[in-house]
């Protein structure tokens, strides 16, 4: 196999037959020392991170295969830390997709004349670039289609799915008492036809996850949702 692109948190190698391989790394995201799936910078590494983000990514994906919701995933090596998926193409240079429940991090930030840290929001959908130089702006469906980034279709699409894979994700995260404030998902077009799929991972180090108004580590949530 052939390594291809070095990521904040995996690295990403071709197969030979035109799949690609995905290594989870212990690094996660955030500043200082300090983790935040928010962070456009690695912030730390965390002994065991990449197999505990693998095992969620993993138990997620394959809910989501049962429920017909296209993704990339092919299948996952959790002592090896890989996971195999299907070739996708990204909008643009990439976006980021975050569903908010809660008003946290950059939505609190943003919007704190109006919001209370905390409050209820119903399932808002943020669409940013991946840049990290500009510190990954907001962009609007108009400027998305315009900019020629992605199509007023597939926009619609990418919405309907972030909405219904992030109440999939809080509903799981509820049986286990844990309350999903935030979720970040990735896109892209997969497949012959070019559909809209997710991509990348489902795991503790994108979305922010609180149990009796206690945030969650990342290791933390892995352990209280997967039942060896």
């Amino acid at each position: 196999m052939k390594h291809v692109y070095t990521g904040k948190t995996k690295d990403v190698y071709a197969l030979e037959d035109g799949n690609y391989l995905l290594k989870f790394k212990d690094d996660v995201t955030g500043e200082d020392g300090k983790f935040d799936p928010g962070a456009n910078t690695v912030g730390l590494t965390i002994d065991g991170a990449g197999k505990a983000g693998l095992r969620l990514t993993k138990f997620f994906f394959e809910i989501l295969r049962e429920k017909n919701i296209p993704t990339h995933y092919i299948d996952a090596n959790i002592e090896e830390a890989t996971m195999t998926v299907k070739p996708a193409t990204v909008f643009g240079n990439g976006v980021e997709v975050i569903c908010r429940y809660r008003a946290v991090g950059s939505f609190l930030r943003r919007y704190g004349m109006y919001a209370t840290e905390g409050q209820p929001l119903d399932g808002f959908v943020e669409v940013t670039l991946k840049d990290d130089i500009r510190q990954d702006p907001p962009i609007s469906e108009d400027a998305l289609h315009m900019l020629g980034i992605l199509s007023r279709e597939e926009y619609k699409v990418l919405k309907d799915l972030t909405k219904e894979i992030g109440n999939i994700v809080k509903e799981e995260l509820a049986k286990k008492g844990i309350d999903l404030y935030d979720i970040k998902f990735e896109f892209g077009r997969v497949g012959g036809d070019a559909h809209v799929a997710l991509i990348d991972e489902i795991s503790g180090g994108n979305m922010r996850a609180y149990k009796d108004g206690e945030y969650i580590e990342p290791l933390e949530l892995e352990r209280l949702m997967i039942v060896e």
